[in-house]
């Protein structure tokens, strides 16, 4: 008897120091910014153990659809949802910019160690199908010294959904008339030329693996798959290789002036310093949580991430988010009920 009621104690000392709102939670979308995430849901787990965050890196696209589909519990995007798909929810779905990060032109060129620097009209000319050759004076006119070779381009892009995709079409949008009537922005576009990778780590493979590409991925996977990537000139004339700094410069100018939902864009930022390919993104959380636990342990999150998770980005190659931004977003938690 004695022993059943040591065991009973014991079992009612656990049951009390657990939290009411232990959960499973399940997340899905961007894969820009999967690399922090995963190091984010880890590390909270590690502090509650009672909350498990379930991420998708399945693409922007894939994100926001499972999002409008109310089959997971919040979504995630480097491109701000539209108003037509914000209007589709039904219900009202709040944007939380958790970190910036950078869409940087990686290429595999054998031969050629010098770091290759690119404009706004190459980019939009070669993935518009119209520079064609490495060494076709759009490239080679701003690359004096380097021996480009006369091997045609292949153009790498993503096949999914993708909030990189958006980065980068909006970027080209911004510098290329041409670009924004005959293509224009969007997570997913129709591709004037190129072969298709899924998430940013099928871009990276790909690149790797294919002699002469050039693609598109976010920095971190850049450098993680050690592949080469350019200087961009940004629109102060400036060219500029991504950074966190770089990517932070992009961001100052928004900062002050983050609109209430903070659906904002910072590609082609002015400044010397400003890395132009450059995003916010987001976390896509509905307005409403009916579930008391889940709504709990996701405010609570956020609360984390915007204070002590901000410490773990650089070590990832994202830029931490402003503190202004910040400070706006904290009030922003208490709009979810």
């Amino acid at each position: 008897m004695k022993m059943r009621k040591v065991l009973w104690f014991a079992l009612l000392a656990t049951l009390a120091a657990t939290p009411a709102w232990a959960q499973n939670i399940n997340a899905a979308g961007a894969t820009f910014p999967y690399p922090i995430y995963s190091k984010w849901f880890d590390e909270y787990h590690k502090l509650h153990p009672n909350v498990q965050i379930n991420y998708q890196s399945i693409g922007s696209g894939g994100g926001i659809r499972q999002l409008l589909d109310k089959t997971v519990d919040f979504g995630a995007s480097d491109g701000p949802m539209s108003d037509d798909q914000l209007k589709q929810a039904g219900f009202r779905v709040l944007h939380f910019p958790t970190v910036l990060g950078g869409a940087v032109p990686s290429y595999n060129l054998p031969g050629v160690t010098g770091e290759l620097k690119f404009t706004p009209e190459a980019l939009a000319g070669i993935f518009l199908g119209k520079v064609t050759k490495w060494n076709d004076p759009a490239i080679a006119g701003v690359n004096a010294g380097i021996k480009l070779p006369a091997e045609d381009i292949v153009v790498v892009h993503r096949s999914d959904g993708s909030g990189t995709t958006y980065i980068w079409t909006d970027y080209l949008s911004k510098v290329s008339d041409e670009w924004r009537t005959k293509v224009g922005k969007d997570t997913s576009v129709n591709w004037p030329v190129g072969l298709g990778g899924k998430g940013n780590e099928g871009v990276a493979g790909l690149v790797k693996q294919t002699p002469y590409a050039i693609g598109y991925v976010e920095l971190i996977y850049a450098v993680q798959n050690s592949i080469s990537y350019g200087l961009v000139k940004n629109a102060s004339g400036d060219f500029v290789k991504a950074s966190l700094a770089g990517v932070s410069a992009a961001a100052a100018g928004a900062a002050t002036s983050m609109p209430d939902d903070f659906r904002v864009s910072i590609t082609n930022a002015p400044g010397k310093a400003a890395y132009p390919i450059s995003s916010f993104t987001w976390l896509l959380i509905p307005a409403q949580i009916q579930d008391a636990a889940k709504k709990a342990a996701i405010k609570d999150f956020l609360g984390w991430m915007m204070t002590s998770g901000q410490q773990l980005c650089e070590g990832l190659a994202y830029a931490k988010l402003p503190k202004e931004v910040i400070a706006k977003e904290q009030k922003a938690i208490a709009l979810i009920q």
